[in-house]
């Protein structure tokens, strides 16, 4: 078929476009006049449903980083990439159980407003400067990056062109709001999915074609015997990818840590959630834990299956680079160039939704924490009155103050989108994407989850505690990895999340005035009541995950 859309891949992907451009205008449309309100521009209050809150979740997280990156370790290593998606899913249930009372209870809009209102505001301000600079400069130019490249790979386009298509088709709708946001993902969540299927249903149907026939179910069990190797979820210290995966760290070790940075500490997450009723939000974080289950069937088995078909022989001009290096990131692209017309459209179609719905939802993250945590505070002529903030519901709608924040918000969703513009081709020397984005955010999280555990959970957490915390997590990171690079990075994640909360520890114990904490948050133990449908669900999944692990171990 070739790296070209035919005219039947063109009227699919219009009509993906036009549905998601229209429905995204009309809704703009109706709250056009609530959209000059930064409560409505960056949370959406009240607007979105529990099923509008999952599918923004998932939309939002789904994106090139795993469909292309996931897909390459897929290639590289098997399923055990697919523990991201798995323990995900029982994170969203802690999460929703644990975090989300917190937040709504106590109105935190942003992350940088939580460690402000239980920290002090130089906490606040050098953990928003630091998201800001990985949202920017690692999330949003890799999601840039590799989805380019996909859509390059796939369309026949220059790398430039489609950088440039999806950063303009991702502002477009992230200029509407987070209520645009929100209900565009529904769409790209369905489409996302059933594009997904398809490609899994080809490369499995490849994989049987190769072994005798038999259709799809032949080829899955063709994967398990062809790739054994491939379908252990725990590894040994003889395993290659190791140091990637270390054996029972994804169980019970620093997994746990990288997933609470990102579903619990995440300003790119929480905010689809932080607008709602806390029903409404843990209705939405348990919709998202389901399809999380969904996942390795779309974004990691189709690797899998490249890769046996290319230790058959095939895809062995396409997986490597001028170099002659084998490039795992290009399994997903190239399974997509055999897809017929009208279903390669589709498929195509499903992976931009994923490209633009992260870039839209990391656009918008990054402008409500630049608008609302720095300029606000510094930048701001008229500051907003003391003991407020710019989202409290009892400031009036359409005021001066809140015209200008969403003004500011739309231009910080236009600069970052062109700094990522600009950095996106400097990635072009990675290997796994995916593991990347893994490594680099890695040196962070440790902290994150350390200052916000023991700011949610212990009362004695001071304000300086945390910024030491704050301050060694990098330093710590990279100096664990120089001294000692054998060190898988989950481990070395778990470590420096160890001693951070030692370190926090002593300095608060040390401090006679942490006894009365006047910074402690009020948490009522009955707010981690939940309803006892969420609960049924919530042990569902549990029980899946469990079977997954056993079967598959």
């Amino acid at each position: 078929m070739g790296n070209q859309l035919h005219t039947l891949d063109y009227v699919v992907f219009l009509t993906y476009f036009v549905i998601v451009s229209g429905y995204g205008y009309w809704i703009y449309q109706r709250k056009k006049s609530a959209v000059t309100s930064a409560n409505d521009f960056f949370l959406a209050e009240g607007a979105l449903t529990w099923w509008a809150i999952g599918a923004s979740l998932i939309a939002s997280n789904i994106s090139a980083e795993q469909f292309i990156g996931m897909s390459g370790s897929g290639f590289a290593m098997g399923l055990a990439i697919a523990s991201y998606e798995w323990m995900a899913a029982a994170t969203l249930i802690v999460v929703a159980i644990f975090f989300m009372p917190g937040y709504i209870s106590n109105k935190i809009f942003t992350m940088p407003q939580f460690l402000e209102k239980r920290f002090s505001p130089l906490v606040a301000t050098m953990m928003a400067v630091f998201w800001l600079l990985v949202y920017v400069f690692v999330n949003l130019t890799s999601i840039l990056y590799l989805g380019a490249i996909a859509v390059s790979t796939i369309s026949g386009f220059s790398f430039t062109a489609c950088a440039l298509f999806l950063a303009v088709f991702a502002i477009i709708i992230t200029l509407g709001g987070m209520k645009v946001i929100g209900y565009t993902d529904v769409i790209q969540v369905a489409i996302l999915v059933l594009g997904g299927l398809a490609t899994t249903y080809l490369a499995l149907n490849l994989v049987a074609d190769q072994f005798g026939g038999g259709g799809m179910w032949a080829g899955l069990a063709q994967l398990r015997q062809q790739a054994p190797e491939h379908f252990h979820m725990i590894f040994d210290e003889s395993n290659p990818y190791y140091k990637d995966l270390p054996g029972m760290t994804v169980l019970i070790g620093a997994m746990w840590i990288a997933n609470l940075n990102y579903w619990g500490c995440n300003q790119y997450i929480t905010q689809r959630a932080l607008g709602a009723k806390i029903e409404t939000a843990r209705s939405g974080l348990l919709f998202a834990s389901f399809l999380k289950l969904l996942m390795p069937i779309i974004v990691v088995l189709p690797g899998i299956a490249a890769y046996v078909l290319h230790q058959r022989g095939m895809f062995q001009a396409e997986m490597v680079n001028a170099a002659g290096e084998l490039k795992p990131d290009r399994a997903y692209p190239v399974l997509l160039n055999l897809l017929g017309p009208g279903l390669k459209g589709l498929s195509f179609a499903a992976l931009t939704a994923a490209i633009v719905a992260s870039l839209a939802g990391k656009a918008n993250s990054i402008a409500t924490i630049f608008t609302l945590d720095i300029y606000q505070k510094f930048f701001l002529k008229k500051p907003v009155p003391t003991g407020t903030t710019a989202l409290d519901v009892d400031l009036v709608n359409a005021s001066p103050d809140e015209s200008n924040l969403v003004r500011i918000g739309r231009w910080a969703i236009i600069v970052s989108m062109l700094i990522a513009i600009l950095v996106a081709p400097q990635l072009q020397r990675l290997e796994q994407g995916f593991q990347f984005i893994q490594d680099f955010t890695g040196l962070i999280s440790p902290g994150v989850v350390a200052i916000f555990l023991l700011g949610f959970f212990w009362k004695r957490a001071t304000a300086n505690a945390a910024l030491v915390a704050a301050l060694l997590t990098i330093p710590m990171g990279l100096g664990i990895k120089t001294l000692m690079p054998d060190v898988p990075f989950l481990d070395r994640m778990g470590w420096v999340f160890l001693v951070l909360v030692g370190i926090m520890a002593a300095i608060s114990l040390a401090d006679p005035k942490s006894k009365n904490n006047p910074k402690a948050m009020s948490i009522d133990p009955a707010q981690f009541r939940t309803s006892q449908g969420f609960a049924i669900g919530a042990m569902l999944i549990i029980g899946v995950l469990g079977a997954l692990y056993i079967v598959f171990w």
